[in-house]
This record gives C-alpha cells, structure tokens and sequence, in this order.
C-alpha cells in the first residue's frame, strides 16, 4: 500500500498535468501508455508460446493516438496510409522471419490486437479532449470537462465496487476470471457511476457549456458502467488465460498498465460514442 501511495502521488499529478495541456503531450502520454500496454499484451502472449512481433507491435501502439491526433492537431493533412503501410509491414515481416511452423498467423493476430486494443482504444482520450480542429472552439473549457467525465465516472464506479464487495460480499461475478468481484460491488459500483454521472453533468459539463439532459446522463452511467466493468473482466480474462495476476510489475504496487487502464479501454470509446449519439460532439 506504502509503494502504490507514493507511486500515485507523483504519477497522478504528472498525468493530469499532461491531460490538462492536452494536444501533443497528451497524445505523447498516451503513445507510451500504449507501447506499454502493448508490450504487456505480448507478454503475456508469450507464456502461451506465441511470439509476436514485439517492436512492431509496440510502434503500432505508441502510433495509434499520434495518427489520430494529427488532423485536431495540425492543419496540414495527415499521413492516411500510415496504418495500411504499418500492417504490411507487419504481415511482411511475418513472411520474411516466420515460416509456417511458427504460427504467423497467431504472430500477426496477436500484433495487431495488442496495438489496437493498447493504442487505438486509449486514443478515444484525443477526441473527447479535442471535440473539434484546435481553433474551431474553446477546446480547454469543452475539452477538459468531456475527457474528466468517463475518467471520475470510473473512479467513482471502481471505488464503489471495491468497497460495495467489502461491505456487502455475496455471489461472486465472474468466479473463474475475477474472484474478488461479486454482484454487490458490481451494483454498488453501477449506483455510485449512475449519481456521479447526473451531479456531473449537472455542474461539470453545464458550466462548460455541454447540454446533457437527466435522461442523457442516466442512460450515459448506466453503459459506462457497464464498459468499465466488461474491461475490467476482460483483462482479468487474458491474465487467468496464462495463470497471471497482474499483467507486470512495471507500476510498484500497482501492477501493470493494462491493469490500471483495463476499464478505461472500454469506457472511453463509449463515451465518444454517448457523447456523438447524444449530440454533444459532432
């Protein structure tokens, strides 16, 4: 508990400093989460006996949110076949070192995941701080309160969970992937992001200027907590698949990326997508 403390009290600052300038230092941040959540990816493929194509993998990831980032960014057009050419390299590099005994198929299958579930899903972060080209709005005044909604609904929601279950106990969720989760948590948790989304949208995202009727932000806690609690289990499905309970020890006392990130890869995707479907975003 000491190591996860003093972690997160450097760590935190230091991310939410980055969020809060956004543009290419968030996109930058969220280039190295993805590298490393790759590489855990792949870890973890490895103790299967799949090697997949590691340094290329990762540069897919840490590419993810710089790709997307660069037509909110910059005026110039961006590089649109950059992700075709990076999956030619990826199948070609699979035809020139792996022969049909090294299972190329799993190789590029597994490469390919790991970049877009470590880098593209995270890259949802870009378009909720940046709804729209820099210069087109007050991109902080929007920006900021769009991207803090999924990250304190799901704060909020884990929170509850871990403390619902501790309360409560009772049947577990999902027994053989997640012990430690039982319905009470999972109810708690959908509760407290259910609240927190209605306060939040009522203060938050009003003096920022962004409509959200009750209903909106009813219906918005609800699949959100839903997403994080999916990519919670999911995580926890890949790590039981190999017999691990973390995905590393990279984070002291926190395990590794993708087990700090394993919600927010479902929550913020959805998010975008509430938010488009609700109008709030174009």
């Amino acid at each position: 508990m000491a190591k996860r403390v003093a972690f997160a009290a450097v760590a935190m600052p230091a991310v939410l400093g980055l969020a809060y300038l956004g543009g290419w230092y968030l996109a930058g941040l969220l280039a190295v989460f993805g590298a490393l959540g790759a590489r855990e990816v792949f870890g973890l493929a490895r103790a299967q006996g799949v090697a997949p194509l590691e340094p290329l993998g990762m540069l897919g990831a840490a590419l993810a949110p710089l790709v997307v980032a660069w037509p909110r960014l910059e005026s110039t057009p961006p590089a649109r076949y950059g992700p075709v050419i990076w999956l030619l390299a990826v199948i070609g590099t699979a035809v020139w070192r792996r022969g049909p005994s090294a299972r190329p198929l799993t190789a590029v299958a597994v490469t390919v995941f790991g970049a877009l579930y470590a880098g593209w899903l995270l890259s949802f972060a870009l378009l909720l701080r940046h709804p729209a080209p820099v210069g087109v709005v007050n991109d902080a005044s929007v920006g900021l309160p769009l991207l803090g909604y999924p990250l304190v609904l799901t704060w909020a929601g884990d929170t509850a969970a871990m403390f619902g279950g501790k309360a409560f106990g009772g049947p577990r969720m999902a027994p053989v992937l997640s012990p430690n989760k039982t319905w009470a948590g999972g109810i708690s948790g959908l509760f407290a992001t259910v609240a927190v989304s209605v306060i939040y949208a009522a203060t938050i995202l009003q003096r920022g200027g962004i409509a959200l009727s009750v209903v909106e932000a009813l219906i918005a806690g609800v699949v959100i907590s839903a997403a994080g609690q999916l990519g919670d289990v999911a995580e926890s499905l890949f790590k039981r698949e190999v017999g691990a309970k973390d995905s590393s020890t990279l984070l002291p006392g926190h395990g590794g990326v993708l087990d700090r990130l394993d919600s927010l890869y479902f929550a913020l995707p959805v998010t975008a997508l509430l938010f488009l479907a609700f109008g709030v975003v174009g």
